[in-house]
């Protein structure tokens, strides 16, 4: 079953485009990552489906229900957190978490005492206390806490620091291994190569791209870092080329046997050549407009 399903979905913010006939299906158990940078449409996507704005066109489903007609049963199945989780800031941590438990008319206790404690929250603390990355942990308890089939996260780790990231992390990895669905919106791509399995990349409100992780970072160029004074110009296919004193790094899409015919009889000291990593890949679909 797909736990996310939806075509064509369009919504404009009067005439500023917010995202234009959009498909996306991700199936239920997916670590998804939903790749691109502010202003491409993620959290357009994310709203619209979940409810949260009215689309101007497109079918959204979510566990195969339509989202419009179904929204309070499917919220019901999902804990989503916005990339600025807001809260009335004089309750308290405890209450805080309660409050949301109340409104989805269970008891999240334990679960929630649980998260408090591997995320380090203090749960007496009133939220005007709390810094931006204790407010985002908060954040992530009420969006977790009543342990929800599908989890959207919209830059979720933002304001967290490297060893509370790692912890957050841990938890969503034994989420998606007890059968949750993890849908990671983000524009930190060392996160969406890390831990997601699949990944979409959207540009300008369309999806450009959408695969396997391993599959999108396989566009067939490689990084090449040679120490040395050479010559390159009788060398095709290069791009984001750095020149330093001695050194040249680029991305490179040719055939090796052309580059290695360039390099013959040259004086070459040093020559490494490695597999490009998400983030390179990922200026790679949006500067060359690969679909």
């Amino acid at each position: 079953m797909d736990a996310i399903k939806i075509s064509g979905l369009t919504k404009f913010y009067g005439k500023a485009r917010g995202v234009k006939n959009l498909d996306l299906r991700v199936e239920e158990g997916e670590f998804f990552g939903f790749i691109g940078p502010n202003g491409a449409g993620k959290s357009t996507t994310i709203r619209t489906v979940l409810g949260l704005l009215k689309a101007d066109a497109g079918n959204m489903d979510i566990f195969g229900k339509d989202t419009q007609n179904f929204r309070n049963e499917i919220l019901k199945e999902v804990g989503y957190l916005s990339s600025e989780a807001l809260f009335y800031p004089g309750m308290r941590v405890r209450e805080v978490i309660l409050f949301s438990a109340k409104l989805r008319g269970r008891d999240c206790e334990k679960e929630g005492e649980k998260l408090c404690e591997r995320l380090e929250l203090d749960l007496e603390k009133k939220v005007r206390e709390l810094s931006l990355g204790n407010r985002k942990k908060l954040g992530i308890v009420c969006a977790l806490q009543h342990k929800p089939r599908l989890c959207i996260l919209d830059e979720p780790t933002s304001g967290l620091d490297p060893l509370m990231q790692r912890e957050f992390f841990s938890i969503l990895k034994e989420r998606n291994l007890a059968g949750a669905t993890i849908f990671l919106s983000s524009h930190i791509l060392s996160e969406v190569q890390e831990y997601c399995s699949k990944a979409a990349v959207i540009r300008e409100g369309s999806i450009i791209a959408c695969d396997r992780v391993a599959r999108l970072a396989n566009t067939g160029a490689k990084r090449i870092h040679i120490k040395g004074k050479v010559n390159l110009s009788g060398l095709s296919d290069m791009r984001d080329i750095q020149n330093g004193e001695g050194e040249i790094r680029f991305l490179y899409g040719g055939k090796m046997e052309a580059l290695i015919s360039v390099l013959s009889g040259q004086k070459v000291e040093d020559l490494e050549i490695v597999e490009p990593d998400l983030e390179e890949v990922f200026l790679h679909y949006y500067q060359d407009g690969v679909e």
